[in-house]
C-alpha cells in the first residue's frame, strides 16, 4: 500500500461503545469497497475523546474509486446516517501519509 488515510476522530466519550459498534461495521464495508482496513483505535489511556482509523490504498486514484463505491453502498450509507443521528463524532480530520521504506512491520528483538 502506498498511501494511508489516517482519520482522527473527536468522539463523545459517553458514547464510546456506540462508536465501537460503528467502527466494527466498517470492518465489513471498507474491504468490500476497495480499502485495506489497517484498523480502528479507541481511546484507552490518556485522552478519552480521540479515536483513530487507518485505511490504506494503492494510490490516491484508488482512494477516489473507493469513495465512489462507499457513497453508493447501502450499508455504508446506513452506518454514516446512524452516526450522524446519534452524534457519535464531534469532529473528524483526514490526513494522507506514506510509509518510509524499511520502517514498517518490524517485530521487537528482545
Amino acid at each position: 500500500m502506498t498511501v494511508t488515510c489516517i482519520i482522527r476522530y473527536q468522539i463523545d466519550p459517553f458514547q464510546r461503545d456506540a462508536f465501537k459498534k460503528y467502527t466494527e461495521k466498517w470492518g465489513r464495508i471498507i474491504p468490500r469497497c476497495g480499502g485495506h482496513l489497517v484498523g480502528y483505535f479507541l481511546p484507552h489511556e490518556g485522552t478519552n475523546d480521540i479515536a483513530w482509523g487507518l485505511i490504506a490504498f494503492d494510490s490516491l486514484a484508488s482512494y477516489e474509486t473507493y469513495k465512489t463505491r462507499l457513497k453508493s453502498d447501502p450499508e455504508a450509507q446506513e452506518n454514516f446516517a446512524a452516526a450522524q443521528s446519534k452524534r457519535l463524532i464531534l469532529r473528524e480530520e483526514r490526513n494522507f501519509v506514506e510509509v518510509v521504506d524499511g520502517t514498517l512491520g518490524f517485530p521487537p528483538t528482545l
